[in-house]
């Protein structure tokens, strides 16, 4: 019964002694056990070979308990081995610290292997979060009751959402182990520098229409007096033909066919962010663009981005638009299925960010319309000098990936006629809209 499992539950069936039957039996017997009387009747084909082994280990489920039983001198050996850390502290204790670490990063490894059902433990990438390895709940218990068995140490239960990478779970083993002491984290008193403790900014990252992909060729493009305002993009599916008409009364048209847009926002490399082709097709191109932004920013200051995983660091974003996609409510999204709610939800386009980037400040998306990445600055601004975070991503995203807001505003006779903002000038006639991410 087995025929619609993977290669992984298989493997974690086969170590707890459940033998795979073939289906006619397999309703043969569920046939039997509804004649029967007893009011538990389970069904199932059990390697005792298999459980003799996960006994020995001490890894049996307590289901099975009464099915095998160790001989006399194995259990003492075994209750021995749990009271003296069957040697794994003391190993530790003979080695430098870079020794310390290796052997735990072994240890962690080689059960990841194991649970993971991978022939080779260096296929393992210790830096990945165990959610993005495929962990599951099952697999979260079994890889702590494996490492429990290893290293004859309590663990605690939540060990992999309380170090959800396995490089984490390696130093707290090794310091568990080691008898040093975790880390205190402190908390910071409040800054309480008033209005005027400065705030510096360390780094810029952006895309802009224009070409624009640096804070130097945002200036550029100023001075030079470029004008980065184009047609409709032909790229995103709209009907640019039919879309446009001069009439600002026609339904469903725009009398505006110009706009600031980023080209090949479809663009994304998303195996270097450990995402899987399907989840980056359900993504919004606003997380997908902030987050090839976030990473930049931080080498533009010289961090090292992979550096302030576990730090405070906030990240603070203005979206106004959510509109990519079929929506919740779009019917049938094909090989997107399970990833539109976190590929559509404003409060994932911060979160997003956090996630990758493993950080543990405030996360927040900010939607006040146009003033959006000015709040989100201004909270950023206000987190770090109240003491909530000691660095913040601040700023903001808009795509465009559907033609609505043209729509709207021409029912309104809110669009300037030329697609472009006239501020403070007689000729002012309207807004023009325009994408970004900065």
């Amino acid at each position: 019964m087995t025929g619609h499992l993977g290669r992984v539950d298989r493997a974690r069936l086969a170590r707890a002694g459940i033998q795979p039957m073939p289906t006619d039996a397999a309703l043969e017997l569920f046939d039997a056990a509804l004649t029967i009387n007893h009011p538990r009747p389970v069904a199932a084909a059990i390697d005792f070979a298999a459980l003799r082994a996960q006994a020995a280990d001490g890894l049996m489920p307590a289901v099975f308990e009464d099915l095998v039983r160790l001989p006399v001198r194995r259990q003492n050996a075994a209750a021995g081995a749990e009271g003296t850390g069957s040697g794994l502290a003391q190993r530790l204790s003979g080695l430098d610290e870079a020794g310390r670490l290796e052997l735990v990063r072994n240890l962690v490894r080689g059960q990841l292997a194991t649970v993971l059902a991978h022939k080779k433990p260096d296929s393992v990438d210790l830096a990945r979060p165990f959610k993005e390895l495929g962990f599951d709940s099952l697999m979260a218990i079994e890889f702590r009751n494996r490492l429990v068995a290893a290293a004859g140490d309590r663990l605690p239960d939540t060990l992999v959402f309380d170090y959800p990478t396995p490089e984490a779970v390696a130093n707290f083993l090794r310091r568990q182990l080691g008898g040093e002491r975790e880390p205190v984290r402190v908390e910071r008193p409040a800054a309480g520098g008033g209005d005027d403790d400065p705030i510096v900014i360390v780094g810029m990252g952006c895309r802009y229409p224009g070409g624009v992909t640096s804070a130097e060729a945002l200036w550029d493009l100023v001075v030079s007096g470029t004008d980065a305002v184009g047609d409709f993009p032909s790229d995103r599916g709209w009907d640019v033909e039919s879309l446009y008409d001069p009439d600002p009364d026609q339904p469903g048209k725009s009398y505006v066919h110009e706009g600031a847009f980023l080209r090949n926002v479809a663009d994304f490399d998303a195996e270097f962010f450990g995402i899987s082709p399907r989840e980056a097709l359900a993504m919004d191109p606003q997380q997908r663009l902030l987050l090839e932004t976030s990473w930049e920013v931080l080498e533009n200051a010289g961090i090292d981005p992979t550096s302030l995983r576990g730090t405070d660091t906030g990240v603070f974003v203005g979206a106004t638009f959510q509109d990519y996609g079929p929506g919740l409510n779009g019917g049938n999204v094909g090989e997107a299925e399970g990833y539109v709610v976190t590929g559509s939800a404003g409060s994932v386009v911060s979160g997003r960010v956090s996630y990758a980037l493993g950080l543990e400040g405030p996360a927040v998306t900010v939607d006040t319309a146009c003033s959006s990445s000015l709040v989100a600055l201004h909270l950023a601004v206000q987190a770090l000098r109240n003491g909530e975070c000691s660095l913040a991503l601040a700023g903001g995203v808009t795509v465009l990936s559907t033609p609505t807001v043209f729509v709207e505003f021409s029912r309104q006779r809110g669009l300037s006629l030329d697609g472009r903002c006239k501020p403070f000038a007689e000729a002012a006639d309207g807004t023009g809209w325009g994408e970004g991410v900065g």
